[in-house]
């Protein structure tokens, strides 16, 4: 797993882990890989997904370790009733969707394995283009 529990308790204590995960571990896997896709969605243009997911102990990204626990709590505290401590699960979401918005967007560059495609080469996501030198026709 990519996440463990040592990783919770940076964001949330172990006690609201149990009740926001309503002690089901299928929940808490379901929400987990649900937070691990979305991640993936923003990160998969530049960055080896695989990698990066695959990774464990002090190999994986703390930033992106923290970001994937915010984003699971915000998944399982939907599924609550009354939405029991939303507030603050959703402020956590929304800097953590900020955060993968600027990775995409090459405004922040995390210590993350690039894309590489078929030869080998390092994947950009950027496009390129260009057009022939202009030609002056004097007749």
């Amino acid at each position: 797993m990519f996440v463990t529990d040592e990783d919770y308790k940076v964001v949330i204590g172990d006690t609201a882990l149990k009740v926001i995960s309503q002690v089901s571990a299928e929940n808490r896997a379901n929400a987990e890989a649900e937070a691990r896709e979305e991640m993936a969605g923003y990160l998969r243009p530049k960055y080896d997904c695989e990698a990066v997911f695959s990774a464990g102990g002090e190999a994986r990204n703390r930033l992106v370790v923290m970001y994937c626990c915010d984003i699971a709590l915000y998944h399982m505290a939907a599924s609550l009733p009354q939405k029991m401590g939303m507030e603050i699960r959703k402020e956590r979401y929304e800097r953590a969707v900020k955060w993968l918005e600027g990775v995409q967007a090459g405004k922040i560059i995390p210590d993350l394995p690039a894309a590489l495609d078929d030869e080998g080469q390092t994947v950009s996501g950027a496009l390129r283009y260009g057009c022939q030198k202009k030609q002056h026709y004097n007749w």
